[in-house]
């Protein structure tokens, strides 16, 4: 039977967005990534414009992703990783899985930085909706 951080990094592979969560100034925050997954890591590509891998980079993070149920009897996942956090620059294959970047985020030109989470933990929770009456 897979292990949590198992089933984890499969979900994960199966969507290409998520969340990463922080505080910042001792407030908490999410900020929205693109993600790929390489041998149970995470790797996030968000905008360094806005600055949120500074708070990210040597610190523990959240990295959720999740497919909500959109109508009855489907299946939702959630997915929740949580590790150190590490700035990295990726091989040039890893830059090939994520795809092209966006041209611009906020009407800004996309600056990107790379991130890397280690996983300490991982939960997931599926969900198997009914029909409502």
């Amino acid at each position: 039977m897979p292990t949590d951080e198992q089933r984890a990094a499969d979900l994960l592979g199966r969507v290409e967005h998520g969340r990463v969560a922080t505080s910042m100034r001792a407030l908490p925050f999410l900020a929205s990534a693109r993600h790929i997954v390489v041998d149970g890591r995470v790797l996030l590509r968000l905008h360094k414009g806005h600055g949120y891998h500074r708070a990210c980079v040597g610190g523990v993070v959240a990295y959720g992703a999740d497919v909500p149920s959109a109508r009855a009897r489907s299946r939702s996942w959630s997915v929740q990783v949580v590790g150190e956090c590490a700035a990295v620059e990726p091989t040039a294959a890893e830059l090939d899985r994520f795809g092209p970047a966006p041209r611009s985020v906020d009407g800004v030109p996309f600056d990107p930085v790379y991130l890397r989470v280690e996983p300490q933990f991982a939960t997931v929770h599926s969900v198997i909706e009914t029909d409502c009456p």
